[in-house]
């Protein structure tokens, strides 16, 4: 028997924005802001929402690691096998976005 896969939701623009800035590989939230061009009241939400829906998936870096750099440790996102079906459904719909090769994570 094969799992049923989840509806692919529909996405807002910010939303598609964030995954897609995710797939092309700007994996942490202020990375994600320089290059979407959306707020940080924009996009930290949208990165929670989109993990709480399955559709990322993050991990805090090591505190050693980022208090070599003079930095708090930050949170990385990678997107799920849903995020990617998500974002490539949106990317047929929102053809603004560049395309991407998108893989199973």
């Amino acid at each position: 028997m094969t799992p049923s896969r989840s509806p692919v939701p529909s996405l807002s623009l910010g939303a598609v924005a964030v995954l897609h800035a995710v797939a092309s590989g700007h994996r942490f939230g202020f990375d994600v802001i320089d290059v979407t061009g959306l707020t940080s009241g924009t996009v930290y939400p949208t990165l929670d929402r989109l993990e709480d829906d399955g559709l990322l998936r993050s991990t805090w870096e090591d505190r050693r690691e980022a208090h070599k750099d003079h930095r708090p440790p930050r949170r990385y996102f990678v997107l799920t096998a849903d995020g990617i079906r998500a974002l490539a459904a949106a990317l047929e719909k929102h053809k603004v976005f560049r395309p991407l090769v998108l893989r199973d994570a």
